[in-house]
């Protein structure tokens, strides 16, 4: 059951080690083409318009007591998360880097180039897909073993220290988040639900399909 999968798996494209400079082609590919599905959903869920994610409510929550910018606060929420991976044993890579350039490129063209349905339900639908992309892009990119982004590590990093499955080592994590950034006075959408109640074993499906096709 891929609710109760603990561990990241391992594949024969998975790098050795996060910091490796010169990954195989493979490797490479896996890693960029779950970051580009990850930033897809990102931005689909934008474009829905059904609520932001729970990390970018958290950052609004703090925008709105503290005289920066929404953008400002989530690059400091970035380095204070990088920087509990001391505790947590996480180590960077260049994934993490094209973790944010990919997903930033993603979410732009989405911007751009996808209109928001008319509908409410095909809004609905729509932030329901995101969340999956995410999910399973999510999978796909951290079984590269490249080096996660902020999140992700920190999801990983907890998961070793806990031990509980990391499909509900994420669903906690993202409803603290949205939580808090929500008693901040955020605004939470239907959208903001679901990224927070289904990234968790959305991750978790990634990292089980993953393992099954490629083990």
């Amino acid at each position: 059951m891929f609710l109760k999968i603990k561990n990241v798996p391992n594949v024969w494209w998975s790098s050795d080690k996060p910091l490796n400079f010169k990954p195989k082609i493979s490797t490479f590919l896996f890693l960029c083409f779950g970051l580009i599905l990850f930033g897809l959903g990102e931005g689909l869920l934008i474009v829905s318009f059904t609520g932001a994610s729970p990390w970018s409510v958290l950052a609004q929550g703090i925008s709105l007591n503290v005289n920066l910018s929404i953008g400002t606060i989530t690059l400091f929420i970035s380095i204070g998360v990088l920087f509990l991976w001391i505790f947590l044993d996480q180590k960077p890579g260049i994934g993490t880097v094209l973790n944010a350039v990919i997903i930033s490129v993603m979410i732009d063209l989405c911007i751009n180039f996808v209109p928001t349905p008319t509908s409410y339900i095909y809004q609905l639908i729509l932030a329901i897909c995101s969340v999956v992309l995410v999910g399973l892009g999510g999978g796909i990119y951290v079984v590269a073993n490249l080096g996660p982004g902020p999140r992700d590590g920190l999801m990983i990093g907890l998961q070793k220290k806990t031990n509980l499955p990391i499909a509900l080592v994420r669903a906690l994590l993202e409803i603290t988040v949205v939580t808090i950034g929500w008693y901040l006075g955020g605004v939470v959408g239907i959208g903001t639900l679901l990224f927070a109640f289904g990234i968790g074993p959305c991750v978790a499906l990634g990292l089980y399909l993953v393992n099954k096709l490629f083990n």
